[in-house]
């Protein structure tokens, strides 16, 4: 068996052709997809600025071999974000991915302060 990796994916776009019902709801909902709800999970979710509402991103946690590496890591999560954004009727354009490998991220850690 392969070993596993957890990767945080952000997903960046930019909305395109979209119909006035959907910007609409998009503008409606926009309290909901600031800065609060960034969050990494395996649904991803949804952030965007409403004025003007030009561009969005989505933050995935994928967990996948770790031989498969960041580009299956962001091709997956991008594969989640299309489907997730064609489910609610929302166009757009121009997906690219941001992975971090939080099996291999270095932390680097403040020694302990001397007394």
């Amino acid at each position: 068996m392969s070993e596993r990796h957890t990767y945080r994916v952000i997903v960046r776009g930019t909305w395109d052709g979209l119909t006035e019902e959907a910007r609409a709801r998009l503008l409606a909902e926009a309290a909901d997809h600031g800065m609060t709800s960034m969050r990494f999970s395996e649904e991803g979710s949804l952030s965007y600025e409403p004025a003007p509402l030009k561009h969005f991103s989505m933050r995935y946690v994928v967990v996948s071999d770790a031989a498969d590496g960041d580009e299956m890591a962001g091709a997956i999560a991008e594969d989640r974000a299309e489907t997730a954004l064609r489910d609610l009727g929302y166009g757009f354009r121009d997906l690219r991915s941001t992975v971090t490998d939080l099996d291999t991220m270095k932390i680097n850690r403040k020694p302990a302060s001397r007394r």
